[in-house]
């Protein structure tokens, strides 16, 4: 049996969110992935097992990263005002780093594949953001909700912001640009709207 290189599979991981991004999971193959990164099939079969194997690993690996790095910082017992604000600064930067690795969990956010990645991310940090939550609850600090409603007001608003920046444009406007002030005015909203 063969062994891994880590540059190897660094290079096909890249190569594969690339495809997934261009082309979309459709047109998306071990095959085809082999060629494109100068590799025979059979090498990608030392790294995963299959298709699916590879964009789960992938995609979880994305994804813990974000989650690694919005949660920087951010103590359990700090106030929601100041939690929200790193995790905000934190999920910015990481979406500007790393824009197409994002695009990439957009592609299979809503496949059945992507169960399997948010049960990861639930058990590796979902005690971390559960007991923020709950200590700002415990201090009144913000008003209780179902996880889904809580998730929509607190997030959804700056996923919004972020992808018209990645399309460089809104509904509205030709252009688009995310700044600190829009950032922080939307932030100021979200806190206003999530207190008791």
């Amino acid at each position: 049996m063969r062994t891994r290189d880590a540059l190897k599979e660094e290079a096909i991981r890249r190569k594969a969110v690339d495809m997934v991004v261009k082309e979309g999971l459709d047109g998306f193959s071990m095959q085809k992935l082999a060629k494109a990164a100068g590799v025979s099939p059979a090498t990608l079969y030392i790294y995963y097992k299959d298709r699916e194997d590879l964009i789960v690993q992938i995609a979880t690996d994305i994804t813990s990263n974000l989650m690694v790095s919005s949660l920087k910082d951010l103590h359990p017992k700090m106030s929601f005002a100041d939690g929200m604000e790193i995790q905000w600064k934190n999920r910015v930067d990481f979406f500007l780093k790393n824009p197409v690795d994002m695009e990439f969990i957009e592609q299979i956010r809503y496949t059945p594949m992507y169960e399997k990645i948010r049960e990861i991310i639930h058990k590796n940090f979902g005690d971390t953001l559960g007991m923020f939550v709950r200590n700002a609850i415990n201090r009144g600090e913000l008003v209780p909700l179902p996880f889904e409603v809580y998730w929509s007001v607190a997030f959804a608003p700056l996923y919004q912001l972020l992808k018209f920046h990645m399309q460089g444009r809104s509904h509205k406007n030709d252009e688009f640009a995310l700044n600190d002030e829009m950032v922080n005015q939307t932030l100021q909203l979200v806190l206003k709207a999530l207190k008791p």
